[in-house]
């Protein structure tokens, strides 16, 4: 049986659509995320007898539908499982429907975030789509190929959304995967299929790739897309030795990778475990430069263990300088902690990369200036200023729908005609205009300011190994950001 794993084209012909993204886009820092949950299907499913894989990154290769067609030859895809996501959802769906067209026998089958919370609406979209998988997909898919191989009954195939006559059924809900050590390591899919080069973090040394050690957060963000519509909030760990193995599989069979990206939604939850984590790399005697996503009660013991091992980087979502703003998104972090959190990383060595977003609930201009004097205090390696964006499936969205503060139910108005975020958000308070010209301002002010300058250009003279990403990552803010304000627009 053929099965083509697709992270369909989108925008190709303006620049690199990161789908996986958090909040996908064509980035202003020019981020593009490996899609490491197709990727581990594909990896899930190249295990079994009887199917012939391929997996194609169209983004990433910036290559359109006819060129993926020329990519296969010869190869008729039985199935096709498709990632998506909410401002491309009406792409991918036409995506679906010529694919149908060329080869009218295969099963298609869309995936991801956005198909997860609105199964049924998707399925309407068109008569060329055969299945959703609400959640994670990695066995779904596993399932769902095996069974269509052997021409059995789909209804027994937990996680799908399916057509029955004029009807749309749901098969049920999937226990999430207890042991992720079963799980092929992601690097290895990325080597046989992926063009590592094509994947780039602005805050990361390039080229790198993104792994995975845990599944699920135990944060109770109300704006987080990924544990409210995917993998839940229970944290699902791999096991230490399973993540130091994978460390050495990178080392031995991708040697020219200079900075591995973990990127679970919060790796830092078990403090023990990232301590056990370290101690292996150690132990073993792996050089291996890594970053990892964090929360800001991070203690400082690990924080110096991470070091010792090869970290370089932590990312955390700071959010907001506003206590209130932090307690109405449940956020669970105190300002206090954020302050100490970026005291212990500056004297353990660590480089601190700080997310902030606005227009959560409460949000007001005086609000969002406390966020730049916040961050201005900081004084972080990197950051970043974004305006909220609105997935189904997470109680932000929720919250924004049922206050009329959703501007549009227009999906593909989720981005701007060139592929960057649009926030749809407009409250009593601020127009998604205010968010945009605070974020594009906050950039502006933080990135320009002569101590931040002197600071960047003694690096690169004392650090030449952040030269590069430092160079690159300027050239594409200098590209992106805007330097007058948007113009209200009305939709």
């Amino acid at each position: 049986m053929n099965v083509l794993f697709l992270n369909p084209p989108f925008k190709v012909e303006i620049g690199k659509f990161s789908r996986n993204s958090r909040s996908p886009a064509i980035t202003k820092s020019g981020t593009v995320y490996y899609p490491f949950w197709l990727a581990y299907a594909t990896g899930v499913l190249e295990k079994e007898q009887g199917f012939d894989v391929k997996f194609i990154d169209a983004c990433a290769d910036r290559i359109t539908l006819p060129q993926v067609y020329e990519r296969l030859g010869g190869f008729i895809p039985d199935l096709v499982v498709m990632e998506t996501s909410t401002p491309s959802i009406y792409n991918d769906v036409r995506v679906a429907d010529q694919i149908k067209s060329r080869f009218p026998k295969t099963f298609i089958c869309l995936v991801g975030t956005h198909v997860s919370s609105l199964p049924k609406e998707t399925l309407q979209l068109s008569p060329n789509i055969d299945a959703i998988v609400k959640g994670e997909y990695d066995y779904t898919v596993r399932e769902l190929a095996q069974t269509l191989s052997m021409g059995g009954g789909l209804q027994k195939v937990k996680g799908l959304c399916l057509r029955k006559g004029k009807d749309l059924v749901f098969t049920g809900e999937r226990q999430h995967i207890e042991n992720l050590d079963d799980l092929p390591f992601v690097t290895s899919v990325y080597k046989k299929h992926l063009n590592i080069r094509n994947y780039y973090f602005g805050a990361a040394q390039y080229p790198m790739v993104m792994i995975i050690t845990g599944r699920g957060c135990i944060g109770r963000c109300k704006f987080c897309v990924y544990p409210q519509t995917i993998h839940g909030r229970a944290y699902r760990p791999r096991s230490p030795e399973s993540v130091v193995d994978e460390l050495e599989y990178i080392k031995k069979e991708l040697p020219f990778v200079r900075e591995v990206g973990i990127e679970d939604d919060t790796f830092t939850i078990d403090k023990q475990r990232v301590r056990m984590i370290s101690e292996l790399i150690i132990e073993r005697g792996l050089k291996v430069r890594w970053y990892a996503n964090t929360r800001a009660d991070l203690d400082y013991e690990t924080m110096v263990k991470m070091k010792a091992a090869g970290c370089r980087l932590v990312t955390c979502g700071f959010e907001s300088g506003s206590q209130q703003i932090l307690n109405n998104i449940a956020k669970g972090i105190a300002i206090i902690q954020i302050r100490e959190f970026v005291k212990d990383s500056k004297k353990a060595g660590l480089m601190v990369h700080a997310a902030y977003m606005v227009g959560n609930i409460g949000e007001t201009r005086e609000t969002m200036e406390q966020t730049l004097a916040f961050a201005k205090e900081m004084d972080t390696d990197m950051v970043q200023f974004f305006p909220i964006m609105l997935y189904p499936g997470t109680e932000s969205y929720d919250w924004a729908k049922e206050k009329g503060y959703i501007m549009t139910t227009d999906f593909s108005k989720w981005l701007t005609e060139d592929g960057q975020y649009d926030c749809v958000l407009s409250t009593p308070e601020l127009t998604n205009q205010d968010l945009f010209n605070f974020c594009d301002r906050a950039l502006r002010e933080y990135y320009f300011r002569p101590k931040f300058m002197v600071r960047k250009t003694l690096q690169n003279i004392l650090h030449p190994g952040e030269a590069y990403r430092n160079v690159r990552s300027s050239l594409q803010l200098l590209k992106r950001v805007r330097w007058t304000p948007r113009e209200v627009e009305t939709r």
